[in-house]
């Protein structure tokens, strides 16, 4: 899978634009509760909508305890998410689904990039002090550049929340374009990390402010906050996607991460994006799950709608 054709190039900043946001919160409650209180999807369309959501996953490790013996597995596991039979038993061999990318620490990119050598399967590093975003600005830039030079195709960095907690947009504007430039061809997702922003507001101007600055994606949290990905900031960030699509007529993906652990929640996400943005960014391309358990509990409804019994999880070990 080929990024090269979907990327942000940045605008000016526009103040007005930022300042013109104003999120109506109980109007986002009352959406995200035609999702929560709808009907789930059965049968082959559960199906097809769960080898979608297998697509789209950054299968993720982010441990103190990551090894290289770990990362391969993992590589593995992206190369091949669904168990062979169960590709038999489903008629899917053909489709050849793999995860989107592998995401891990830049001590590991090297490892990653040789386990997925031939399979198309980028590389994804989280940088720029991840989680919390406090090195040095240097140490940032020169992290990024690391990360690109060992092969990985896309960075997932970290915006000083600070920024946006005093409302210094044109600081938070400098910043992601600095890392934006330091990526060179490589895309780049930006963490707004949501749970520690305060206010849906500051989600809003956050993501628009990403955006201006270039980002090829907006990423709801580094899955180690108190409060990571939700429906709710999901909407309100997807809104703002449009809403810079509408002004500038680039196209920007999204990526929730952290708490994604169900099945049935990978549907709602994808639900919400076809309603929202349409089909065209129901793609890996355009959309990714960042997710580590997610997978086994996709695996585990495919089995069931092929043998019509739950196995352990334990049969679906992501490494």
């Amino acid at each position: 899978m080929s990024l090269d054709d979907v990327s942000n190039p940045s605008v000016d900043f526009q103040p007005k634009w930022v300042d013109e946001i104003r999120v109506n919160l109980s109007a986002v409650q009352r959406r995200v509760a035609t999702l929560k209180n709808r009907r789930t999807v059965k049968k082959q369309w559960q199906a097809a909508w769960l080898l979608k959501a297998v697509s789209c996953i950054d299968l993720t490790t982010l441990s103190g305890q990551d090894t290289p013996g770990k990362v391969r597995r993992l590589c593995a596991k992206a190369k091949t998410p669904i168990n062979h039979d169960l590709q038999a038993a489903l008629g899917i061999e053909e489709l050849a689904i793999t995860t989107g990318a592998v995401c891990v620490y830049h001590e590991m990119v090297g490892t990653a990039v040789e386990a997925l050598k031939g399979s198309n399967i980028p590389v994804a590093a989280v940088s720029t002090g991840f989680p919390a975003g406090l090195s040095s600005f240097e140490t940032r830039l020169l992290e990024i550049k690391a990360s690109v030079a060992a092969g990985a195709k896309e960075i997932d960095i970290v915006i000083t929340r600070g920024h946006v907690l005093n409302a210094n947009w044109q600081a938070l504007y400098d910043e992601v374009k600095a890392f934006k430039e330091a990526c060179g061809t490589a895309h780049m997702k930006s963490i707004i990390s949501t749970g520690e922003l305060s206010t849906l507001n500051n989600v809003a101007r956050a993501s628009m402010v990403a955006m201006m600055a270039g980002s090829d994606f907006i990423k709801t949290s580094t899955g180690m906050e108190a409060t990571n990905a939700t429906l709710e900031v999901t909407l309100v960030m997807v809104r703002m996607i449009r809403n810079y699509n509408e002004l500038t007529g680039h196209r920007v993906g999204f990526k929730p991460a952290g708490g994604i652990g169900t099945a049935k929640d990978a549907i709602n996400y994808l639900i919400l994006i076809k309603e929202e943005l349409g089909d065209s960014w129901l793609n890996p391309k355009m959309f990714r799950f960042g997710a580590s358990s997610l997978l086994a509990d996709i695996e585990r409804q495919l089995d069931h709608h092929v043998t019509g019994r739950y196995s352990a999880f334990n049969r679906h070990a992501i490494s």
